[in-house]
């Protein structure tokens, strides 16, 4: 019989591997043989595929370059609507102190610009305090348990608040992981920002990194906001924007 591809030397077959879409290696071509799962298990041929789509990572970070390409092809902010584009949609568990929450456009009233370009409006609180969260459910954005409970990829929580020059005001954040029955796995609490009434009105990022998290995270709670402290009727309060949370590769 003609010989077979397990007769190609290891770099040949890799590179011919390399070619296959990387959800079909995983749930196919892994189970072929041991050869195979050993190839789709190892280093190179995820190596390979990263160089072939210029995806880079330090070598003193290589532990598992299976998981870094596909966190790194899948790397977006799971966090939806961040910027007030679509009114509340998809903020839950909203608390509307004073007159609510508002959607104002970019700079507003004795604001500034964002540094952003791509970011055109904000969420701006009241004079009682106003909450919002989102909760992110990671299995429904397509991470998996094993990654989750073993590997433990790194979660980046970032926020940018400002307030308005004319009047102060407070700001918070908290950002939860959540198991799947949602007890609180880990846990990251602001302090109270305070917004002097006479401010710059430059816009400020805060962010926090989840690691070491043990196993079990199913969920990410994220929840922000604040009030004004004039208590001035209308939306003189904080404003937030941009708000993101990545699962990093």
């Amino acid at each position: 019989p003609a010989p077979g591809m397990e007769s190609l030397p290891e770099a040949v077959l890799i590179r011919i591997l390399a070619s296959i879409p990387p959800v079909d290696l995983v749930l196919v071509c892994r189970l072929v043989c041991c050869q195979w799962k050993n190839l789709v298990d190892g280093a190179a041929l995820w190596i390979l595929k990263c160089q072939q789509e210029g995806l880079t990572r330090a070598e003193s970070d290589a532990e598992n370059w299976q998981s870094f390409y596909f966190l790194s092809k899948k790397r977006k902010n799971l966090i939806k609507n961040p910027c007030g584009e679509e009114d509340l949609e998809h903020w839950g568990e909203v608390e509307n102190g004073g007159d609510g929450w508002k959607i104002e456009e970019l700079p507003g009233d004795f604001g500034k610009e964002f540094p952003s370009e791509e970011v055109h409006k904000y969420f701006v609180t009241s004079y009682e305090w106003c909450r919002k969260a989102q909760v992110i459910d990671l299995m429904a954005e397509g991470y998996w348990e094993e990654l989750m409970d073993i590997t433990q990829p790194k979660i980046m929580v970032r926020d940018w608040y400002a307030g308005r020059s004319d009047a102060g005001c407070l700001y918070e954040l908290c950002v939860k992981l959540l198991s799947e029955n949602e007890d609180v796995l880990a846990e990251y609490k602001s302090e109270t920002v305070t917004i002097p009434q006479e401010n710059d009105a430059n816009w400020t990022e805060i962010s926090h990194t989840f690691s070491n998290y043990g196993p079990g995270v199913r969920f990410v709670r994220f929840e922000h906001g604040g009030q004004d402290m004039l208590f001035w009727k209308g939306w003189y309060g904080v404003r937030v924007t941009n708000s993101s949370v990545t699962v990093e590769p």
